[in-house]
């Protein structure tokens, strides 16, 4: 008999990898499927073969890895079941992984799907009610087992089907850990990520500067976010400049190299060549006005918060800074910007 295989939603929580583990223990082949977007995991793209030789070495899983980004920012335009208490789509979310995730089925050669949800465990998105609008939603009737409650649900093909024993199925419910901790020692899983939200659109600091987007109130329109531009969202300090430009400051040198990765041929760079401080990256709107006396006056004001957030410059002391783009590149000598001039600007 040929071997049954699985597609595993797999977000890396202790959960999807049990699940995963309990249907793999149970003759099937199991490949898991890790979604990421700029709001979670975005950076594993750098690198996935090391994260996929991390998973097998840690988990004994195979795992794909699958970019959502575009689809995710549509999504949030205007999520079917609205949000939860920030910006996170949670219940949208899940429906949009399950339905990429049926897509995928048929490339691999899957019979259905796993997902590590347990029953009661979320008070929005796992809820019975809730768990049977994501399988209804993303057209996986009968389809998405989720193993570690399973008991507690109706039966799914693959256990109607014979491809998996529902006796070996469990009946974990709500929020407690007790039961997974105790199932991971059994399969040797003694390196696992704490519980925690990892998604930053459920993150109160954060999630706002995506929903500023999304109202209208930005710089950059909602219907124009790129991945870049979520992804300079979430790094640094930022500013919203009175002339309709936005500014991004390193906080230490893994942000300024960041920003610097992630400059657009449009965007102006700011730094102070012989002086420890931030990178700045200034950006405006597709439809920001090329008038050189406003770009000019901007610039000062970015050149002063550069100089205002550089390290050891004392008092007024003043610093060269460099200004790299709109075709050039120059030094203007700038003393620091004073606090109450900007103190408004920041997100």
């Amino acid at each position: 008999m040929k071997q049954v295989t699985a597609l595993a939603l797999f977000s890396g929580g202790l959960d999807s990898i049990l699940a995963a583990r309990l249907v793999a223990s149970l003759g099937v082949r199991v490949l898991a499927v890790k979604f990421v977007t700029p709001f979670f995991d975005y950076e594993l793209l750098a690198d996935p073969e090391r994260y996929q030789q991390e998973v097998m070495e840690k988990y004994g899983l195979e795992v794909v890895l699958y970019d959502l980004s575009n689809n995710y920012l549509d999504l949030l335009h205007k999520p079917a079941h609205g949000f939860g208490k920030n910006f996170n789509p949670c219940i949208d979310c899940k429906i949009l992984m399950c339905s990429r995730a049926k897509e995928l089925m048929a490339k691999y050669g899957a019979s259905f799907l796993i997902s590590g949800e347990v029953l009661g465990q979320r008070p929005m998105s796992q809820r019975r009610d809730t768990l049977r609008v994501i399988e209804r939603d993303s057209d996986n009737d009968g389809l998405l087992l989720r193993p570690l409650s399973a008991k507690l649900m109706s039966p799914t093909k693959p256990e109607t089907e014979g491809w998996i024993d529902r006796e070996k199925l469990l009946n974990f419910n709500g929020r407690g850990r007790s039961r997974q901790i105790e199932l991971a020692k059994q399969y040797g899983i003694t390196d696992f990520p704490a519980p925690a939200g990892g998604c930053i659109l459920a993150d109160p600091i954060l999630s706002p500067r995506i929903a500023r987007i999304y109202r209208g109130d930005f710089v950059i329109k909602a219907e124009d976010i790129t991945v870049t531009d979520v992804r300079l969202l979430l790094v640094g300090r930022q500013f919203l400049l009175p002339d309709g430009f936005w500014l991004i400051l390193g906080r230490n040198e893994k942000e300024n190299r960041k920003i610097e990765a992630l400059a657009g041929d449009n965007d102006i760079l700011l730094y102070m060549p012989d002086w420890p401080g931030p990178t700045a990256l200034l950006r405006g709107s597709k439809q920001q006005p090329s008038d050189f006396v406003v770009i000019e006056e901007t610039l000062l004001k970015c050149a002063g918060l550069v100089v205002r957030y550089a390290k050891n410059i004392k008092g007024n002391d003043p610093g060269e800074v460099v200004i790299d783009g709109q075709g050039g590149r120059r030094e203007i000598t700038s003393q620091p910007l004073d606090d109450k001039i900007f103190r408004e600007w920041m997100l």
